[in-house]
C-alpha cells in the first residue's frame, strides 16, 4: 500500500496472415524503442483487429511444469543465446521466466553476471519465434557491460557503514546488517560501474520492516542508489461480508491452509513484528465474526482476500501463482500495535498487514490484499526498480491489479471501484488512500507526468499510471460505476474514450510481463504498452489509437497524428548534438499570437540519442530565459527522448524565437534532435 538489433521475423504457420503481420510490425518496436519511449514513429501497419484479440497473440496459459519446462531449455540454450546477443566473454545469462504466445512466440527474461557478480540493471527480455529466429530484445540498459577491474578500492565495512548512514537518516530503528554487503556490477542508471550492495534491516520510521538496498561505489565509496525492497471453509469478514474460504482440515482440527491454491497459509502475529506466528487453527470451520476484536476476522479477510488474488492471475491473467509456479505465498495478520500499514516482504514471500489505527481497521481489505501480492508478482516478472519513475510505475502496477481483483470478486459488500483502499478508513474520515480517476484529490499524487516526478515518493508518483489505467478503460470526463462518480480530467483538455477495463488489464500485464524491465519509466511505460497493444489487437486498431491518446492524457507523449489541441509551431529540422560537447540549439518562431505565452505551454521534444542521462533539455525564450526541461543526470539508462513537457511560460511574450537547448555532458553517447514542438492550447 504505503508499504510503501534485432532480426526480422521468420514467417511460420499462424491461423491468420493479417496476425504475422501485426506481430512483424509490434517487434521492429520493441526492439528499438520500448527503453526509449519513442513510439511516434508507427511501426509497420496490421489490419484492424475490430477490437478482437489477434488469433494467436495472447499468452498461454501455462502450467507450473511447462512453465518450468520452457525455463529448463532456455537455461540450456543460454551460452548460445548470449553469443547471438553479442555479450561479452565474460557475460552469463540466468534464466528468469518464459512466457509463451499461442503462436510459438517466446519472451524469455534473463538477468545477466560478469565476470561472476550479478548485474544489477542489466536484465533483458528476448522475444523468439516459432522457428527460434530472434525478434527482438529489451534492455534494461543498452550500455556494454564491462569494468575496468573487479577488485573493490573500499572496503566492504566503508560500504556497511554508509549503507547504515542511509538508513538512519531515512528513520530507521535497530538499523542492522546480517551480512557481508555482496560484490555487484551497478548497471542500473549509468555507466556500469564495480559496486557493493548491502541490505539494512530493522524497522522504518513508521514500524514496517527495513529491507534498505544501498549500491556503494566499489572505487570510490559513492553512495550510487537506494532502494527500500519491502514494498508496502466459511469466513465471517470485516469488509467482504460472509465467504467461503480454503482450508484444511487435519483430525478433528482445521486450519488456514488452501490447499487448491499452492497452499496458502495464514499466520496470527499477534502484535508481534517478527517470524511467521502461529498458523490459525481451530475446531470448527468457521473463521471471525465480522468484528475487528475477533482475531480471525482479519485472518478471513487476508485469507479470502489471497484466494480471490490467485484466481485472478490464474483465471484472467493465465499465471499460476505469485511467481507462475503453482507454489502459494502466505499472510501474516496482526503485525505490531496501532500499525497503519501493509506490506509485501520478497524475502519472506508474504503479505503482512496491520490492524489499524486503535486496531479497529485491518488493512485487510480486497483490493489491499490483491495489491501487496502484486508487489510479488511484479517483482517475479518485470522487477521494476522501486525507486524513482520505475518505482511510481511498480507501486501503480499494484493499485492497477489489486483494482482488478476488487472488480472480479465482485462481491455486493465491497463492489469494485477506482478507489485504493476505500474500505480500510486509513485517513480516518471515510476517504479512500488513492484515486485513479484524478490522483490528486488525495492532496499529494500527481495526476499527470512531469520531469521531476521520478524525485517524488513512489506512492505518489504513481498517479499518472493510475490516471492512463482509469482513461484507458472508462475514459475522461464524469460518470457513474457501481454507484461511485468519476470526473477524470486530462492534461492536453482533450477527450479520451475508454475501450473498456477488461482490454486495459490484459495490455497493461502483456507490457509488465514481456516489456518492461527493472529500469522502465514513464516513456518506456507508454512504449511498451502501445507494443503489448498492437500485438494483441493491432497497430490500426481503436485499442491501440486508445493507449497512445490515454498516455496524452496525462502529458506522456503526443496524440496519434500529432493531435494536442490549441495551435502548434514546429521544427523538423535534424541538430546533431556533440559527444560531451558544447550545447546546440534548434529554433522555432512564433508569430501570430497576442500577449504573453500560457501557464500550459507544451514542448513536445524528440531526440534520439543513445544515453539520455547525459542530456540536458531546456527551452529558450525569446528573452534569453531558459526553462530546464529535462536535468542533466536524470532519465536512467534509456535511449531517447520522446514525450512533451508543460511549462509555465505566462511570463514571456508569445511571439519570438524559442530554442530548444540540449547539452551532452559525458562521453561516449551520441545523438540529435530529431525535432520539437510548441503547442499554445
Amino acid at each position: 500500500m504505503r508499504d510503501r538489433s534485432s532480426h526480422r521475423r521468420t514467417p511460420h504457420a499462424l491461423p491468420r496472415k493479417a496476425a504475422a503481420a501485426a506481430l512483424v510490425g509490434v517487434s521492429a518496436l520493441i526492439a528499438t524503442a520500448v527503453q526509449s519511449g519513442a513510439a511516434t514513429a508507427a511501426p509497420e501497419k496490421a489490419p484492424s483487429a475490430a477490437s478482437k484479440v489477434i488469433p494467436g497473440a495472447e499468452s498461454l496459459r501455462l502450467t507450473p511444469a511447462q512453465r518450468a519446462e520452457l525455463i529448463r531449455e532456455a537455461d540450456a540454450a543460454k551460452a548460445d543465446t548470449a553469443k547471438d546477443l553479442g555479450l561479452g566473454a565474460k557475460e552469463k545469462l540466468v534464466v528468469r521466466d518464459v512466457v509463451k504466445d499461442g503462436d510459438g512466440t517466446l519472451h524469455t527474461r534473463y538477468e545477466r553476471t560478469y565476470d561472476g557478480l550479478p548485474v544489477l540493471g542489466g536484465d533483458l527480455v528476448v522475444e523468439t519465434t516459432r522457428s527460434g529466429a530472434t525478434e527482438g530484445v529489451v534492455k534494461a540498459t543498452n550500455k556494454t557491460i564491462k569494468v575496468a577491474s573487479a577488485t573493490p578500492k573500499v572496503t566492504a565495512a566503508k560500504a556497511t557503514a554508509q549503507a547504515l548512514r542511509a538508513a538512519q537518516a531515512a528513520g530507521a530503528d535497530k538499523a542492522d546488517t546480517n551480512r557481508a554487503p555482496r560484490k555487484v556490477i551497478w548497471a542500473g542508471n549509468g555507466t556500469p560501474t564495480l559496486a557493493y550492495e548491502t541490505v539494512v534491516g530493522g524497522l522504518q520510521e513508521d514500524g514496517t520492516p527495513n529491507e534498505l538496498h544501498v549500491i556503494t561505489d566499489a572505487a570510490t565509496g559513492a553512495k550510487l542508489y537506494e532502494y527500500q525492497a519491502v514494498e508496502t471453509g466459511t469466513g465471517n469478514t470485516m469488509y467482504s461480508g460472509t465467504v467461503t474460504l480454503g482450508t484444511t482440515q487435519s483430525g478433528s482440527t482445521y486450519n488456514l491452509t488452501d490447499g487448491a491454491r499452492g497452499g496458502h497459509k495464514t499466520y496470527n502475529l499477534n502484535r508481534g513484528t517478527s517470524g511467521t506466528g502461529t498458523l490459525f487453527s481451530g475446531s470448527d470451520d468457521v473463521w471471525g465474526n465480522g468484528s475487528a476484536s475477533n482475531a480471525e476476522t482479519a485472518a478471513a479477510d487476508a485469507h479470502y482476500g489471497a484466494a480471490l488474488t490467485w484466481d485472478y492471475y490464474k483465471n484472467v491473467q493465465g499465471r499460476s501463482g505469485i511467481r507462475g509456479d503453482g507454489v502459494g505465498a502466505y499472510s501474516r495478520v496482526h503485525y505490531g500495535n496501532n500499525y497503519v500499514n501493509a506490506f509485501w516482504s520478497d524475502s519472506c514471500f508474504c503479505m503482512t498487514y496491520g490492524d489499524g489505527s486503535g486496531n479497529t481497521h485491518p488493512l485487510t481489505s480486497i483490493d489491499v490484499a490483491g495489491h501487496e501480492m502484486t508487489h510479488g508478482v511484479t517483482s517475479n516478472t518485470a522487477g521494476l526498480n522501486y525507486s524513482g519513475e520505475s518505482g511510481g510505475l511498480n507501486e501503480a502496477t499494484s493499485d492497477i491489479f489489486g483494482t482488478a481483483v476488487e472488480f472480479y470478486a465482485n462481491n455486493s459488500s465491497d463492489v469494485g471501484d477506482y478507489l485504493i483502499g476505500e474500505e480500510i478508513d486509513i485517513n480516518g474520515d471515510g476517504t479512500p488512500l488513492r484515486y485513479m480517476d484524478k490522483p490528486s484529490k488525495d492532496g499529494a499524487s500527481k495526476d499527470s507526468w512531469y520531469s521531476g516526478i521520478g524525485s517524488v515518493d513512489v506512492h505518489y508518483s504513481s498517479g499518472p499510471a493510475n490516471h492512463f489505467f482509469y482513461l484507458l478503460s472508462e475514459g475522461s470526463g464524469t460518470k457513474t460505476i457501481n454507484g461511485v462518480t468519476y470526473n477524470s480530467p486530462t492534461s492536453d483538455g482533450l477527450p479520451v474514450t475508454g475501450i473498456g477495463r477488461d482490454k486495459a488489464e490484459k495490455i497493461w500485464f502483456r507490457a509488465l510481463t514481456t516489456k518492461f524491465t527493472s529500469t522502465t519509466n514513464y516513456a518506456a511505460a507508454r512504449t511498451g504498452t502501445l507494443a503489448a497493444a498492437g500485438e494483441l489487437y493491432g497497430t490500426t486498431s481503436a485499442e491501440y489509437t486508445a493507449v497512445a491518446n490515454a498516455w496524452a492524457g496525462v502529458a506522456v507523449g503526443s496524440r496519434p497524428g500529432g493531435g494536442g489541441g490549441g495551435t502548434s509551431f514546429e521544427s523538423t529540422a535534424d541538430v546533431s548534438i556533440p559527444d560531451n560537447g558544447a550545447a546546440v540549439n534548434s529554433p522555432i518562431t512564433v508569430s501570430g499570437r497576442t500577449g504573453n505565452a500560457p501557464s500550459n505551454l507544451a514542448v513536445s521534444v524528440d531526440i534520439v540519442h543513445t544515453y539520455i542521462g547525459d542530456l540536458r533539455v531546456q527551452l529558450i525564450a525569446p528573452d534569453g530565459t531558459a526553462y530546464t526541461l529535462k536535468a542533466y543526470g536524470t532519465g536512467g539508462s534509456t535511449d531517447n527522448l520522446n514525450t512533451t513537457y508543460t511549462v509555465n511560460a505566462s511570463s514571456e511574450v508569445a511571439n519570438g524565437t524559442w530554442q530548444l537547448r540540449v547539452q551532452d555532458n559525458a562521453a561516449q553517447d551520441t545523438g540529435y534532435i530529431n525535432g520539437w514542438k510548441l503547442t499554445f492550447p
